[in-house]
């Protein structure tokens, strides 16, 4: 996951700033040196990391700060809200027209995802109650059009192409076609290139005069750390880009990119992609995005996942069992499915990890077997049983082992599971308490 090497690293240097009563300069100036450190190795742009200790130092060194009781625990909160300022403090809306079409322009150099974030864009907004359309412009690069089709098709979107004629020909056909058949969101998909050269510039500069987008969105991966930073500058330089999607977040990248783009470009990043899925794209908050690298729990995107994944009458049945106590294996068997929809549970489990500690490690692997093999012990359990897990002595445990094709021990793993899950339930609502004391 992107971030994890700096989040280890910063939570490692402000770990030991809690764990001292008092503070002294030393101590302070001693830690922002690493902080320095941890984010030049993440490949954050050496400026921004000078402005960005600069600031934290000035506010840790501060009366309020050397004089408090709990110092260490105000000097997180500083990088916690400094961080978030850097990653440009509040998540961006897309603009949305009040006269349909709302038109978004995608821009970005071939191999960044361009493509593909068009059609979970459209996927996106499709959800929400839109009628995207998606136009095919990127004419030169081998199988463009093909691959916007099978990305439209995923999305349940129609692709609007007329093959590799000239783009704002396409454009002026497109809009056409968009007001004859009620689209009154139209994203444009154009061409790439290797690079940044006069050529492509002149092309989308046409585009974007006949076309006259309500956004022109650039898409840079973050897996190519400060060349996305300096992509995204000529960008904007050239184009006065919008916003930024910020692709190949889930990956094994520094992060340098998402902690340098805004404040280098002055341009905020929208969307991430979180995965290969056609519904893996995310807002992107800031300040979750900053309590995710300082190993806060990001309980409001996990949330979110679930409202989309839980109708509200489910979430307040769920929510009421576990506050009695009365959450069975009954219901355990119900959100199997439910959690699926939610996505990669590894990295949810992940999001989690510094905050739970070992209740999160054993809950375990919850990929697709394992939640067929757990679905088949419940199914095994008598009715009582999955009301009763107190009854699952050593015969019935054999029985049920038997019945789903698995072993004692796989059905006692599943029983510590759904004692974890209840426990990390009960931990979760703590959290929000634990926030809101600390000032986060």
């Amino acid at each position: 996951m992107a971030f994890t090497s700096l989040s280890e690293k910063l939570k490692h240097v402000l770990s030991k700033l809690t764990r001292s009563g008092k503070l002294t300069e030393v101590e302070i100036k001693t830690a922002m040196r690493e902080v320095r450190l941890a984010l030049l190795e993440a490949d954050v742009n050496f400026l921004v990391v000078k402005e960005f200790v600069a600031r934290v130092s000035e506010k840790a060194l501060g009366d309020s700060v050397m004089q408090s009781l709990t110092p260490g625990q105000h000097v997180i909160k500083i990088v916690h809200e400094e961080l978030t300022a850097l990653l440009g403090k509040t998540n961006e809306k897309l603009v949305v027209s009040p006269k349909p079409p709302t038109i978004y322009m995608m821009v970005g150099l071939q191999g960044a995802g361009k493509t593909t974030f068009c059609g979970k864009l459209a996927h996106m907004l499709k959800g929400q109650g839109k009628r995207p359309l998606l136009v095919a412009c990127d004419i030169y690069r081998p199988a463009a059009i093909q691959q916007l089709k099978i990305v439209g098709k995923t999305a349940g979107v129609e692709v609007y192409e007329e093959g590799q004629i000239a783009p704002v020909k396409i454009i002026k056909n497109a809009l056409k076609h968009a007001s004859k058949s009620n689209h009154d969101t139209i994203i444009i998909d154009t061409a790439g290139r290797l690079h940044i050269n006069a050529e492509l510039m002149h092309e989308l500069a046409e585009v974007k005069a006949l076309a006259q987008p309500h956004e022109i969105l650039l898409t840079v991966d973050a897996m190519t750390g400060q060349d996305a930073v300096n992509v995204a500058t000529q960008f904007n330089e050239k184009l006065d880009i919008t916003g930024i999607l910020l692709t190949k977040l889930d990956g094994d990248t520094r992060g340098g990119a998402a902690l340098s783009i805004r404040h280098v470009t002055g341009k905020s990043i929208k969307f991430s992609g979180i995965g290969e899925k056609i519904g893996d794209i995310e807002p992107f908050h800031p300040e979750r995005i900053a309590g995710r690298i300082l190993g806060m729990a990001d309980v409001l995107t996990l949330i979110d996942k679930a409202q989309t994944a839980l109708s509200e009458e489910e979430m307040k049945t769920m929510e009421k069992k576990m506050l009695q106590n009365a959450f069975t294996l009954e219901d355990f068997l119900v959100q199997f499915d439910n959690v699926k929809k939610m996505g990669n549970l590894d990295d949810i489990i992940a999001q989690f990890g510094g905050m739970m500690g070992k209740d999160a490690k054993a809950l375990g692997k919850l990929d697709d077997a394992a939640l067929a093999r757990n679905k088949a012990i419940i199914q095994s359990m008598t009715a009582k049983e999955r009301r009763h897990p107190e009854l699952l002595k050593a015969s019935r445990k054999q029985r049920i082992a038997a019945g789903s094709g698995t072993t004692i021990q796989e059905v006692n793993q599943l029983l510590k599971q759904f004692e974890q899950s209840k426990v990390m339930m009960k931990n979760l609502k703590q959290m929000g308490k634990k926030g809101k004391k600390f000032g986060f």
